[in-house]
This record gives C-alpha cells, sequence and structure tokens, in this order.
C-alpha cells in the first residue's frame, strides 16, 4: 500500500482517476489534502497531455496543463474496454474508497463498472461521475465543450461588452468546477461512509456547477424581473440601468478604480481622487465641484454624468502605472484603486511571496525543477504538500500493478504487448 510521507489532511484513501480536461482537478484537490490518487490514462496517453508544454518542446511528456492538474498522483495505464483491463481495474476497485470518472452516461454500465458493478466488487465504494448534464434528463446524452457548457449555465451571457455579443472566459473553466464539486461530494459521500458503512453514487453535472457563479444575476431575475446585461467595464445599477465604468487604462495595463458617490466609503474616495487629479493639473473644473453625495448618486444620476466622470478620471490613469497608481493611489491617499494583475504580475507578487504560495517540484527527468500553484488553503496542523510531479505515462505501473497486485513481471510484459497497459 501507499504511505504518505508525512502527517496530511486526509488519510491516504484511495481514489481512482479516470477523469481527463479540467476535471482532473478534482483528484488534484483530493491528492493535495493527502489521498492517494490513482490517475488511469489510456496507454497510448492520456488526450489530456495537451499543450502549451515545456520550453515549446511538444511533447505529451511536457504538457504543462497535464502537469498543472495530477501533480501529487501516481500514474498507470490501463485500457478499460479490454476484458483484462476491465479485471485489473476490478482488483484495483478492491482496494480503493472512490472512482472518478467524466465518460458520457451509461458508458461504465455498458463495461460492467457502473456503480451497481462496482458495489458487488466493494459495497462502501463511492463512484463520482462529473458529466455535461448529469446523468438524466433530456440532456444527458448531448455533447458538449466547455465553451457550450459555460453557454448552458447562462454565465457566458452575462461576460463581455454590451454592444458585442458574450465572450469566452478563454481557458477550460466548467470542467474546473465540475472537478472542484466533484472533489466535494465524494469528500462529502466518503465522511457519510465512514459514518453509516454505505457507499454511494454522486452525480455532478457540469452545467449546474458553472451557474454556481451566477447565482447574484439568476436572483436579479427571480426576484426583481430584471435580466441582467453585459457591462464590459461597468458597474451596473438595475434601478436606474446607469453603467458607472470601474476598469481603467493605464501605462502598463489597467486598474480598477470603484468612483462612486452616494454614500461611504465611495464619497471620500471619490473626492481624494479628485483631488489627487487636482494637484496634477488634470482635474476639470467642473469635476473639481461635483458633489459626490448628491450629484454622483447612482440611484438618481444619469448615463451622461458616469460617462463624463469615467473619460475624465481615464485621462489621467494613462499618465501612471499600474503600481503607481496603486502605492500613491491605494496605499498613500486611500483611494479605492486595485491593479488588475496579468500572469507576470502574479508571478512576482509580494503577498503571494511572502505566504509562500508558489511551491517548486522537481522533475528529475528535465534535471529542472518547476514553480507550481501553491496550497488552495492553508491548514494549521496538516498543512499541505506538493510531494511529487505529475505522472509519467505508467510510471507507476510495476509499483501498482506488480508490488500491490501481484503481477509477475512475465505478465506485465504480455499485458504491454496486447495494449492493455
Amino acid at each position: 500500500m501507499y504511505h504518505q510521507e508525512a502527517e496530511s489532511a486526509l488519510p491516504p484513501y484511495r481514489i481512482l482517476d479516470l477523469t481527463e480536461g479540467g476535471c482532473m482537478l478534482g483528484g488534484r484537490l483530493l491528492a493535495d489534502l493527502g489521498a492517494d490518487v490513482i490517475m488511469i490514462e489510456p496507454p497510448g496517453g492520456s488526450p489530456s497531455r495537451t499543450g502549451p508544454y515545456y520550453k515549446n518542446i511538444i511533447d505529451p511528456e511536457k504538457s504543462l496543463f497535464w502537469w498543472a492538474y495530477n501533480a501529487n498522483k501516481r500514474g498507470i495505464t490501463l485500457d478499460v474496454a479490454q476484458a483484462e483491463g476491465r479485471k485489473l481495474f476490478k482488483d484495483l476497485v478492491l482496494k480503493a474508497d472512490a472512482v472518478l470518472e467524466c465518460f458520457e452516461p451509461g458508458y461504465l454500465n455498458h463495461l460492467k463498472l457502473g456503480y451497481a458493478d462496482l458495489c458487488e466488487i466493494k459495497p462502501d465504494i463511492v463512484l463520482t461521475s462529473i458529466t455535461p448534464f448529469g446523468q438524466n434528463g433530456p440532456k444527458e446524452h448531448y455533447q458538449a465543450s466547455d465553451l457550450t457548457i459555460w453557454a448552458s449555465g447562462a454565465y457566458l451571457y452575462a461576460c463581455g461588452n454590451p454592444d458585442r455579443a458574450p465572450t469566452w472566459i478563454g481557458f477550460p473553466q466548467a470542467g474546473l468546477f465540475g472537478g472542484a464539486e466533484g472533489a466535494i461530494g465524494t469528500m462529502t459521500a466518503i465522511w457519510h461512509r465512514n459514518n453509516t458503512g454505505e457507499g454511494q453514487y454522486v452525480d455532478v453535472s457540469m452545467q449546474e456547477s458553472a451557474l454556481s457563479p451566477n447565482l447574484n444575476v439568476l436572483q436579479m431575475w427571480d426576484v426583481s424581473g430584471v435580466e441582467f446585461h453585459r457591462l464590459g467595464g461597468a458597474l451596473y445599477v438595475p434601478s436606474t440601468g446607469v453603467q458607472q465604468p470601474i476598469y481603467f487604462e493605464c501605462r502598463d495595463g489597467y486598474v480598477m478604480i470603484l468612483i462612486q458617490g452616494g454614500n461611504e466609503p465611495f464619497i471620500s474616495s471619490s473626492a481624494r481622487l479628485v483631488k489627487w487629479m487636482e494637484e496634477e493639473d488634470m482635474a476639470p473644473e467642473w469635476l473639481v465641484k461635483l458633489n459626490w453625495k448628491l450629484d454622483y448618486d447612482a440611484t438618481t444620476m444619469g448615463q451622461p454624468i458616469a460617462d463624463r466622470v469615467g473619460e475624465a478620471v481615464e485621462r489621467f490613469t494613462l499618465t501612471r502605472t499600474k503600481a503607481e497608481l496603486y502605492e500613491e493611489g491605494a496605499i498613500k491617499r486611500q483611494i479605492l484603486i486595485a491593479p488588475v494583475s496579468n500572469t507576470r504580475d502574479i508571478s512576482e507578487d509580494l503577498q503571494l511571496k511572502s505566504r509562500n504560495y508558489w511551491e517548486k517540484l522537481e522533475h528529475a527527468d528535465l534535471d529542472d525543477s518547476i514553480v507550481y500553484c501553491g496550497p488552495f488553503i492553508r491548514m494549521s496542523d496538516t498543512p499541505l504538500k506538493y510531494q511529487r510531479r505529475a505522472p509519467l505515462r505508467g510510471e507507476h505501473n510495476d509499483e501498482i500493478f506488480g508490488e500491490e497486485l501481484g503481477i509477475s513481471r512475465e505478465k506485465l510484459n504480455s499485458l504491454k504487448e496486447k495494449g492493455i497497459i
């Protein structure tokens, strides 16, 4: 059996991970917490070993996507579509606590590896299925992409500028949400099993997962009958329809500034911004005289004043960098300003560095160490630790099939020749 080298948040529950794409995040979260997650990929390698690649070397073993979502896991190759592969999988289930998968609904049942089948092998097993639309309903067998799932969850409609079609977040999101909720569901089911002795089936719909960050928009419709409109870089006031700009271009990117009136702390913050602009001789007279309590009350003002203020402020921000606006404006003058960070910014962020967020993992096969995003939570007594890079194809076949299942070297060679492992 696999043993942790240090105390971890979770006991070494064994999780068999059959997921792909963003859904692999579920197993990654459980592995970070200390579970023994075994990533199972086809003998030829997972289709999720995609770009971008380490140093732009197009090689499945150098997939940054694969590395990101499979660190801390062990890895084997196994074709569960073949009879001998299914037999090996069932042997693994005997020693497992849970299985994660994202096949089309009914696929595992077709292979006689569905929940009922697995329960015959191990009655208290937890099976978590992550699919686009769930295991039942009129769309259960619909094909989907990350984009179409994001659209079906209504979040796509809320993203982008009002005068353009909706804008997709250009990186997989729905799978990540599904994977994260799959991890939560799996741990909840294991907790239930620990208390009752009963396993259960966890059905995760990525469409439903994509609804979760959009709940306030749904409430606007349910409570007020207001249809949310795409705003781009603006703050929408439903009662008046006014769109107040909050994102402003500067010399090296963008900053967010909460320019508002009506009440505190917005009145004082906006007044301090105008005072700074006035000191730099960049505040028009009408802006200096603006009454932030009465003239810029979002519940009563019109769109022209919001546009006029936004244009004046951006003329000022264009003369400064993000760092200058943050350090002088936010820190020294107590203005509600925040830089819009890009990837380089967060990699150099002093706050993240001070918390030791970035973790280096050794990649002996590359004679290099790679920086990874750090723990998703901080725990005082059982800190999350990164102990291994993502597995190479079949890296732990000998360890798991040979040492743990007791399969001989000759048999392993035969299974490999047949394309089963």
